[in-house]
């Protein structure tokens, strides 16, 4: 697929600047460009003074080495307001039309430059606001995925061949041109590496959205305290009295590159009080969302309550009493360096064990994948035909098609590409 039009946009942000950047794409930017210029663009990069507008630096990429594949001239431009948007106009009196969101990226795609994963690892990059989660989009965008998923589905895809083959065979019925046993263990394979990339959903939306951090702990152990201490700021009412937080109080931030999402809860204790329970059940509920537990026990009457690998003990109140071989901090004093040190070593190991996935749309054709590739191993335990267990194989790689863009529609394609921004 490809388009005969060609198109022109602002690529760096809106507003006025030191510079800015105009990028054409399209089988007539070359010409445009020397029609705007006045002159041959034989170089990859001239110096143009455009007469009665700006000097301009031209940089020209010609299909199919450029980031859509087609002929692309970039603009850098003095960043004047009325320059960006008069070179614009120049370009399209001569033919050129502005682009719609995300088409740049989309034309990268169906030139063939990216698949449908990396296109929209560009705007998670580009959206990125810590550095794990641009870590995250860049693995992304260079194949690190897309390539496991590749290789996963040509080797499913030769089996599913053969076993259509059949089909074609079916007066012998004792004739099997695919090696049940290699399906057997292909099979295997496939759900053991889709069951680990759905399970990675929870770590890829955790660094977009912040590892949820919940701050539990009995009353007056000085849970609000360390919030505050935390993010430098009182940010959650701190009071002698029991039971002062009575719901959840949630505040993000980022640690040496790492987004984290604290909630600091309701003392857990026995109580009559209504709405205090109601505060100590939300507590509970964040417990178990939370991917680290911090227990903050008071260290002048030290009691663990809670046990698991998501709990960290920490021990607050330092400053009044240590507790040898723990981790102390005092939350009151702002020393909670080590509580730091430690939150981000624990967020280095949830993001380890190889790829991560962080959309939703991932996740869900992930899903059915995996249940068509578990229906499959199932299908060969009963010994079922070759034309059912063939149905299910379609029904995998349809999903795994669907993730880098081999299978998609064009409704989800510019359902995905309109979220970009102009000029990417």
């Amino acid at each position: 697929m490809t388009a005969n039009d060609t198109i022109v946009a602002l690529s760096t942000p809106f507003g006025s600047g030191a510079i800015a950047v105009i990028r054409l794409s399209g089988p007539q930017a070359i010409q445009m460009a020397e029609q705007l210029c006045g002159k041959p663009l034989k170089r990859q990069v001239h110096f143009c003074a455009v007469r009665d507008l700006d000097d301009l630096v031209v940089t020209s990429f010609r299909a199919p080495h450029s980031f859509t594949g087609e002929d692309v001239v970039e603009f850098s431009c003095h960043g004047s307001m009325y320059i960006q948007q008069e070179i614009q106009r120049r370009l399209v009196d001569l033919g050129a039309r502005p682009a719609r969101a995300g088409e740049f990226t989309q034309r990268a795609f169906l030139n063939g430059k990216m698949d449908l994963m990396q296109a929209e690892a560009v705007a998670d990059l580009i959206a990125a606001q810590t550095q794990a989660e641009a870590n995250m989009a860049l693995h992304q965008l260079r194949g690190g995925i897309s390539d496991e998923l590749g290789v996963l589905r040509d080797r499913l895809l030769k089996l599913t061949s053969l076993l259509e083959l059949e089909l074609d065979f079916a007066d012998h019925e004792d004739l099997e041109f695919a090696d049940r046993n290699e399906l057997k263990a292909l099979t295997g394979e496939i759900t053991d590496k889709l069951t680990r990339l759905t399970d990675s959903f929870r770590t890829g939306n955790a660094i977009k959205n912040g590892i949820p951090v919940a701050i539990v702990g009995k009353t007056n152990v000085g849970k609000s305290t360390l919030l505050n201490a935390l993010l430098g700021e009182e940010r959650a009412i701190v009071s002698n009295i029991a039971g002062t937080t009575r719901d959840t109080v949630e505040e993000t931030l980022v640690i040496h590159g790492i987004l984290f999402r604290f909630i600091d809860t309701a003392g857990i204790r026995e109580t009559c009080d209504a709405v205090e329970n109601m505060g100590i059940e939300r507590s509970r509920k964040a417990m178990e969302q939370a991917q680290i537990i911090l227990e903050v026990i008071d260290a002048t009457c030290p009691e663990e309550t809670l046990q698991g690998d998501k709990v960290l003990h920490v021990y607050n109140k330092a400053d009044l009493h240590a507790v040898p071989g723990q981790l102390c901090v005092s939350a009151k004093n702002g020393d909670i360096a080590a509580l730091k040190q430690y939150l981000v070593s624990k967020a280095d190991r949830l993001q380890t064990g190889g790829n991560i996935i962080s959309s939703l749309r991932h996740y869900q054709a992930l899903c059915r994948a995996l249940e068509a590739i578990r229906r499959v191993g199932d299908g060969l335990q009963m010994g079922l035909s070759g034309e059912l267990l063939s149905e299910d194989l379609q029904d995998c790689l349809n999903g795994l098609g669907e993730i880098t863009g081999q299978i998609t529609s064009q409704e989800v394609l510019n359902n995905i590409f309109s979220k970009f921004c102009i000029g990417k």
